[in-house]
């Protein structure tokens, strides 16, 4: 069974379409980049596959369910934007993933900050943007989820951590899983992506493995995404 199933999905706000049809399943064990220019719904589908978003038309499941409360006990989720509350320590947004959700390992969570030079003790508002995305991402990585939604997950951080960051990804993820990363940024996550796919105003133009583009192509997923994207 897909952990992540889309038929015939489609969002729209008022009258402009942000997704149109799309069918779209997510195995475990792969990891899938979402990739597409900005406005061609990537965040959209993250947020409906959270069930922060209800369709228009069409179902999207969750490890066979419908979004729901039940469906957030084993979806991971990194939000676009940094939503932690600013006035906590790390240490003490540790204890509360930790004690918001069952499957979160607080030694991994520490480990992760010890590696990445992270003071514990010190405060949200006290830290950079970037140290706050990296905050996040170990929340997110350190919980034995499903399926984990990461939507830009290394757009805010310098080249340097991008190299860390995606390594976490890969090392930290439960192998029965599945990750969905929607990125704009092709060149850097391509090498840890199994399959793709491009949406373009809200439709899926093109799905495949990573391999089977290099291989049949004979390209990187990088340069197809310039060809496809091409103004």
């Amino acid at each position: 069974m897909a952990i992540l199933e889309c038929k015939q999905l489609t969002k729209a706000y008022g009258r402009t379409p942000a997704l149109s049809g799309v069918n779209l399943s997510v195995e475990a064990g792969r990891i899938t980049g979402l990739l597409g220019p900005n406005g061609s719904g990537k965040t959209t589908l993250i947020k409906l596959a959270n069930g922060l978003l209800t369709p228009t038309s069409g179902t999207i499941l969750i490890d066979g369910a419908v979004p729901s409360k039940q469906t957030h006990a084993v979806v991971s989720y990194l939000p676009e934007r940094a939503c932690i509350p600013l006035w906590m320590p790390a240490r003490q947004l540790v204890d509360f993933y930790a004690d918001f959700y069952a499957d979160f390992s607080r030694q991994k969570a520490m480990e992760m900050l010890e590696r990445l030079h992270i003071d514990p003790a010190q405060r949200v508002k006290e830290m950079s943007k970037g140290t706050r995305e990296k905050i996040q991402l170990i929340l997110v990585m350190s919980r034995a989820a499903r399926l984990y939604l990461l939507d830009e997950p290394i757009g805010g951080v310098d080249p340097a951590t991008r190299d860390y960051i995606l390594s976490t990804i890969i090392a930290n993820y439960n192998p029965d899983a599945a990750v969905v990363i929607s990125t704009h940024l092709i060149s850097d996550v391509e090498n840890v992506l199994d399959d793709v796919v491009f949406l373009n105003q809200g439709e899926v133009v093109l799905r495949s493995s990573a391999d089977d583009i290099r291989q049949s192509r004979g390209m990187s997923v990088d340069a197809l995404f310039r060809e496809v994207f091409r103004c």
